[in-house]
């Protein structure tokens, strides 16, 4: 807010100003913004747990990734039935597979990375129990080389250090790009923290208004008798005033009370005049450009990019969500693989996505009509597995 006293131009002892404006003493400038913490921790706090549309970016995200059907191969072959796939499904006595996989896209969406312990090893390193880990919780110590010799999971004041130097390693650590950081990946929500900060402010200074009903702004015009001015008392003590009642978005909106000689004249624009509400849609859209959701599917208004709900939902999976749930898949496979000694794949099954299976069935129908090509090459352009030998 901006709040100035206006004193006359004489002075007590009736000595007149030299300038026009020298009478008016600012009490508070406008100063610059004050954003919030950019800990992960704080930021969560800050989004997911107070922020509606950080909260629903997120669990949209999660649970898409997370519901995606995947496909198991080995050596080319499409697995019905094998251990990893038992392990996924029911990973540990208080998760089943889906909330395994949630906790793990949603930690990656706050925290820009995911931690899964493999526990109940047996004689070959193979897992009968996955397990999530908090990634605020956890840190990363590196060996020489630069490469993580260990992990250190700290609660409650103790600590627990998991050995990466073995060929068994119980930590699968799954990161976003961070262009800066070694060791950590970076979140979404990072990048969505200004938008956040706004979208916030601006709801505290809704519920401000709502609380108050009106919005002090401008300038005291002190009119004393025979051109008085205050004394420096009464000056400090109106600023005193000021400060604790009537600045910040909890006292925004609060009514002021003038004693006799004070004149309130406005100064400040009114929430509509700086198109209040344009601002905060703003920030809503800026949160979700950040999480990959178009805004349609948020229900925000003013933003046209897909002509309908069904194009915006295909564009949620296709640049969001399977590019999330092949890289985790990715992930998966290729530290569980070995411990069986096979090399597997984890892919998303494309013809099993609801929202893909409009473009899925043109695909087909244009491949099933390419005469040119055998039905081994359409196989592969469908994503499919080579069929198995006769006999098999």
């Amino acid at each position: 807010m901006l709040f100035n006293i206006l004193r006359s131009g004489v002075n007590a002892a009736g000595e007149r100003k030299a300038s026009a404006v020298g009478g008016m003493v600012a009490i508070h400038a406008a100063g610059r913004a004050i954003w919030g913490p950019r800990d992960e921790t704080s930021l969560t706090r800050a989004g997911y747990q107070s922020n509606a549309v950080v909260f629903r970016a997120v669990r949209m995200v999660a649970e898409a990734a997370a519901a995606t059907p995947m496909r198991l191969t080995s050596n080319g072959a499409a697995l019905t039935e094998h251990p990893v796939l038992s392990l996924l499904a029911a990973p540990n006595n208080g998760q089943d597979g889906a909330g395994l996989l949630e906790a793990v896209f949603g930690n990656l969406m706050l925290f820009g990375d995911a931690y899964l312990e493999a526990a109940a090893l047996d004689d070959r390193g193979a897992p009968a129990e996955l397990h999530t880990l908090r990634p605020d919780r956890m840190r990363v110590i590196p060996g020489a080389d630069g490469w993580p010799e260990a992990y250190e999971y700290r609660v409650s004041g103790r600590a627990h250090r998991f050995d990466m130097t073995t060929e068994a390693q119980p930590i699968l650590h799954m990161r976003g790009f961070h262009p800066l950081d070694d060791h950590y990946g970076m979140a979404p929500l990072t990048a969505a923290a200004a938008a956040i900060d706004i979208h916030n402010s601006a709801g505290k200074w809704s519920k401000g208004l709502l609380d108050n009903a009106a919005r002090p702004s401008g300038a005291l015009v002190y009119k004393g008798p025979d051109g008085a001015t205050l004394s420096d008392e009464q000056f400090r003590r109106i600023v005193n005033e000021l400060e604790d009642g009537h600045q910040g978005a909890r006292n925004a909106g609060r009514p002021m009370l003038l004693e006799g000689g004070l004149d309130w004249k406005p100064m400040g624009f009114s929430p509509s005049d700086m198109e209040f509400l344009k601002t905060k849609e703003a920030a809503a859209r800026e949160i979700a450009l950040a999480f990959g959701v178009p805004p349609q599917l948020l229900g925000l208004p003013g933003d046209t990019a897909y002509s309908n709900y069904q194009e915006a939902n295909r564009a949620f999976y296709r640049q969001t969500v399977l590019p999330l749930a092949r890289r985790v898949g990715a992930a998966l496979a290729g530290w569980l693989g070995w411990r069986w000694g096979e090399i597997l794949r984890l892919t998303p099954d494309l013809d099993a996505i609801p929202a893909l299976q409009s473009e899925r069935e043109s695909q087909w129908r244009r491949i099933a009509a390419a005469d040119f090509l055998d039905a081994a090459e359409k196989r592969k352009l469908l994503g499919l597995p080579p069929r198995a030998p006769a006999g098999e």
